[in-house]
């Protein structure tokens, strides 16, 4: 029994860098830094709907471009982005929006006509909502993606119809075109 069991630990030992090489060939790939970089800027835990993060990979260097409410959020992304293994080294480009109680209100009263509304709450669902609301000053810039060009439009009637914005600019795509 004893010579049994010895067999089969023998046997496991053998077969277990095999069964690791086998594993880590039929899982996922090593991701890409592009896949890498977007994957530490979507898990910043302040990084919201009021916020547009976007970079580009140029060899191992990463540049940086968005807007964001807070200014602690352009620090964080490049300190994020720098720590990644392959980069060599980082462009922060990212603007910080003004800091204005104006424009918070403007921010909320926004997310409320956007969010609240039963044909657009869906894209609220989740950790990242897809339409992105931009004020800088009283101007609105609405980015992201939606599913339909419908609701690209009812998003822009819907920014349009809150009081004090200046303007609206709605740079939303419809997914697939």
């Amino acid at each position: 029994m004893k010579r049994m069991l010895w067999l089969v630990l023998a046997g496991a030992l053998v077969a277990a860098p095999a069964l690791v090489r086998a594993a880590n060939s039929t899982g996922s790939a090593p991701r890409s830094l592009d896949q890498r970089v977007q994957h530490e800027l979507r898990m910043l835990p302040y990084y919201g709907v009021f916020d547009e993060l976007s970079f580009q990979v140029d060899g191992s260097r990463v540049v940086l471009t968005g807007e964001v409410a807070r200014p602690f959020l352009k620090s964080d992304a490049a300190n994020a982005v720098r720590h990644i293994p392959g980069v060599t080294g980082v462009t922060n480009n990212i603007e910080v929006l003004p800091l204005s109680p104006f424009d918070d209100r403007v921010r909320l009263a926004e997310y409320r006509a956007i969010y609240r509304r039963d044909s657009l709450s869906r894209y609220a669902m989740g950790t990242q909502p897809s339409i992105r609301i931009l004020v800088k000053n009283g101007n609105v810039t609405l980015d992201g993606v939606v599913d339909n060009q419908m609701d690209r439009n009812l998003a822009g009637i819907y920014a349009n119809g809150v009081p004090g914005v200046f303007s609206v600019t709605n740079n939303l795509r419809v997914a697939g075109s």
